[in-house]
C-alpha cells in the first residue's frame, strides 16, 4: 500500500464526500453520496472545517474532519475530531494513526490547547486506537443530545 496524506480543499469534496458518505453508514445512517459531497464542500467553503485524507493511488481510504472550537472553562481553542473513518480493507494497517497524527499536528501549529472526540461505545477498534494515541477516556461528564 502507497498511502499520502492530503489537506482538503474545496476542489476535494468529490473525492472525500463518497468517503464521508461511508462514514455516516457506518454510524446508521441512510446513503446519501449527493448530500455527502454538498456537506463537504460546504464546510470547506465555509472555513468551517480542516479535512485530512488518505489517499492510496487513486483511491481515498480514510479521512478525519476537525471542528475548531473554544473551550471557556480553559480559556483556549480547542478542537472537536467529530469524523473519522478508514475503509474496512485498510483498517488496522496504520493509516488511522497517520490521519489522528496529522489532526494533533494541525492542533500543534496552530496552537489548540486540546483535541476533543468521541465515539459510539461498540467502535471498539477506534477506541483501541484513542487509547494507544494517549487520549483518555472522560470519566466525569456524560454526554447528552437533543434533537431539533
Amino acid at each position: 500500500m502507497t498511502v499520502k496524506l492530503f489537506k482538503a480543499t474545496i476542489d476535494d469534496a468529490n473525492i472525500v464526500g463518497p468517503i464521508f458518505d461511508l462514514y455516516r453508514i457506518f454510524y446508521k445512517q441512510e446513503s446519501n453520496v449527493k448530500s455527502a459531497i454538498q456537506y463537504i464542500k460546504s464546510r470547506l467553503e465555509n472555513k468551517e472545517a480542516i479535512i485530512f485524507f488518505v489517499k492510496d493511488k487513486d483511491r481515498c481510504i480514510g479521512f478525519t474532519q476537525l471542528y475548531p472550537t473554544f473551550d471557556s472553562v480553559r480559556l483556549r481553542k480547542k478542537i472537536v475530531l467529530y469524523d473519522l473513518f478508514v475503509c474496512s480493507d485498510c483498517r488496522k494497517k496504520g493509516v488511522g494513526k497517520i490521519l489522528m497524527d496529522a489532526a494533533k499536528d494541525y492542533a500543534q501549529l496552530n496552537k489548540f490547547g486540546s483535541i476533543e472526540l468521541s465515539t459510539s461505545k461498540g467502535n471498539l477498534d477506534g477506541q483501541s486506537l484513542y487509547e494507544s494515541l494517549g487520549y483518555i477516556r472522560d470519566q466525569e461528564f456524560y454526554s447528552y443530545d437533543l434533537e431539533i
